[in-house]
């Protein structure tokens, strides 16, 4: 079986970021957009532990407990389709990474 070509847009964000007047959490709205948008899947996934370009630390505290966790959104398709929706997602991460990778789906 021959691999199928595709990419994979990589989000990462803040637990607390909000998206809108609704404030609803950031990555709750950037997947709406997604699966609006028609894109094969995505996933997200809370960190333990992580830091960017703040240089601030991120993590877990005592009993689990913490109000800015890393978050990280996946999303797969093809190249063309997930930079097609990059125009309606990239505005909605102010503080944040946003990387496109391509790749191969292997069977």
């Amino acid at each position: 079986m021959a691999s199928t070509p595709a990419a994979l847009l990589l989000i990462c964000i803040d637990e607390t970021d909000t998206w809108g007047d609704s404030r609803i959490p950031l990555y709750e709205a950037i997947v709406e957009k997604l699966f609006e948008r028609g894109i094969d899947g995505a996933t997200v996934h809370t960190g333990i532990m992580g830091y960017g370009a703040s240089r601030r630390l991120h993590r877990k505290r005592l009993f689990g407990v913490t109000d800015d966790r890393p978050v990280t959104i996946l999303a797969v398709d093809t190249e063309a389709r997930l930079r097609g929706v990059l125009a309606a997602i990239r505005p909605m991460v102010r503080e944040g990474l946003v990387f496109l990778s391509p790749g191969e789906i292997i069977p």
